[in-house]
């Protein structure tokens, strides 16, 4: 008996990623989820430089100031409820102080530029198609800040306009970096504020953008099931958090595992094994710290350790 709607995934056989890969991640809330547990594992990982990136625009402006090496200066920033923000980044990346916004922006822009030419994969996460132009200067910003809705003006961007997007997102990235792997994803959590219908036209916009782009491309860019498998293998409310909007730590853990069955080598995944079990030794906590037993553990953790050390000195615990 089945009890489930299965989403039919593949085993990719080209581009796997393995302990040798560098990734960058860029986009929505979703794409930190999995920049988490590649963070865990302890692979070679950069996600979101400037904060969570809703839509393919603030990616695109994104990618575009790091090849330009873009160095922000304050006509890049403005100043709203006490803090400095940029309008090309998170308020994640904002600050009470000027000079640390402009000095974060400057640096991550320089080292993103270096791991952008190094990545052999590029995940990226898209969350809505629905955007806010400043009115005043015409130009669709990554956040609001919190500045008042009436100085924006919102609008969905179409399919076309998504594609032509993701197009020059493309251009930019082979420009400098012809052989990433880039994989494209729909981020599961509801964007519910637009509205119900609204929400489901933005979904449908970046689903059928993406695939479009793909077709076209040909080469090195796949798409990863994410939000289809929220809808469909996991569409029952006790995989979704608190708020009923994002996904939990077991949906997370799904879709992860889903991710790692499809694009992860199989060498990858043993090593993955390896160091969980590490991971969890360092999180354990004796009831007594000074005895032979727990001593003994600390031993043998150790030479975990050392032998994955061993295998990838880049690694740290």
């Amino acid at each position: 008996m089945k009890l489930q709607t299965q989403i039919p995934l593949n085993k990719k056989t080209e581009n796997l990623i393995d302990y040798n890969s560098k990734l960058l991640l860029l986009g929505s809330c979703f794409s930190e989820n999995i920049g988490h547990k590649l963070q865990y594992f302890k692979f070679q990982t950069c996600q979101n430089p400037f904060g969570i990136l809703f839509h393919p625009k603030a990616i695109e402006t994104f990618i575009k100031n790091v090849i330009d090496k873009k160095m922000f200066t304050e006509k890049d920033i403005i100043f709203q409820n006490e803090r400095w923000h940029c309008f090309d980044a998170h308020s994640s990346v904002s600050s009470t102080a000027k000079n640390e916004v402009l000095n974060t922006l400057n640096t991550h822009v320089l080292t993103t530029n270096k791991k952008l030419k190094k990545a052999s994969h590029l995940l990226i996460t898209l969350g809505t198609g629905w955007v806010y132009r400043l009115i005043e200067t015409n130009k669709i910003v990554a956040n609001c800040h919190k500045i008042p809705q009436k100085k924006f003006s919102k609008e969905l961007l179409s399919v076309d306009e998504i594609t032509e997007s993701l197009k020059t997102i493309s251009t930019l990235i082979r420009s400098v970096n012809k052989n990433v792997q880039v994989v494209f994803t729909v981020s599961p959590v509801r964007h519910l504020k637009d509205g119900f219908t609204e929400n489901a036209q933005s979904k449908a916009h970046l689903i059928a953008a993406i695939h479009q782009h793909i077709n076209r491309a040909q080469r090195n860019s796949s798409y990863f099931s994410s939000y289809e498998i929220m809808m469909d293998e996991l569409r029952d409310y006790r995989f979704y958090a608190e708020d009923m909007i994002h996904p939990n730590t077991t949906a997370i853990n799904y879709i992860w595992e889903k991710l790692v069955s499809t694009w992860f080598s199989n060498e990858a995944s043993k090593t993955m094994k390896e160091i969980d079990v590490i991971q969890r030794g360092i999180l354990h906590r004796s009831f007594n710290e000074k005895s032979s037993e727990h001593q003994q553990f600390l031993e043998k953790l150790a030479v975990k350790k050392k032998n994955i050390q061993q295998q990838f000195p880049f690694i740290n615990f």
